[in-house]
């Protein structure tokens, strides 16, 4: 079977329903043994205002990865070098979305002069990031509506020290 070809765009206006229920799906469905269902329902209480987040996504560069007309995955840069969230459909786990979503987000970095690139990964993410060159700089905790939830702040450096 050839794998699907994926193509990564910018954010249009009219995408954030998509991304909205993909990002709740998302934290919901995909596998993670270090996630709990009081975890995910902290994370995400229910699918977020596709208004709200049509805001913000239309302020800071998004990038939308999909399998012929299907949005299966997306990520938000905040720039100069900050991967804000980075999200894959469930039904599209490992099959190089994220990957390609990353590449965008490290050539536009690039392209602005980054030095580095910066993300907090939740436990399911950590491996993910760090096969893609990025070290963990600490742990951290986060409340969310009293359930406390890991992050790891990560980093990978864009250019030779």
């Amino acid at each position: 079977m050839t794998p699907a070809t994926i193509t990564v765009r910018a954010y249009i206006e009219g995408d954030a329903p998509r991304l909205t229920a993909l990002f709740h799906d998302s934290v919901h469905r995909v596998p993670s043994p270090h996630d709990d269902t009081q975890q995910r329902r902290a994370w995400s209480p229910v699918v977020p205002d596709a208004a709200v987040w049509q805001r913000r996504m239309t302020a800071r560069p998004t990038r939308v990865a999909m399998i012929g007309d299907t949005i299966v995955g997306f990520a938000e840069f905040d720039p100069p070098d900050h991967l804000d969230m980075l999200y894959v459909d469930a039904d599209h786990q490992g099959q190089g979305v994220a990957t390609a979503l990353l590449d965008a987000v490290i050539a536009q970095a690039r392209d602005l002069g980054a030095r580095r690139l910066v993300t907090e990964a939740s436990p399911i993410a950590r491996p993910f990031f760090t096969a893609r060159g990025f070290a963990t700089r600490r742990e951290e905790t986060v409340e969310r509506d009293g359930v406390a939830l890991r992050r790891f702040v990560m980093e990978r450096m864009l250019i030779d020290p």
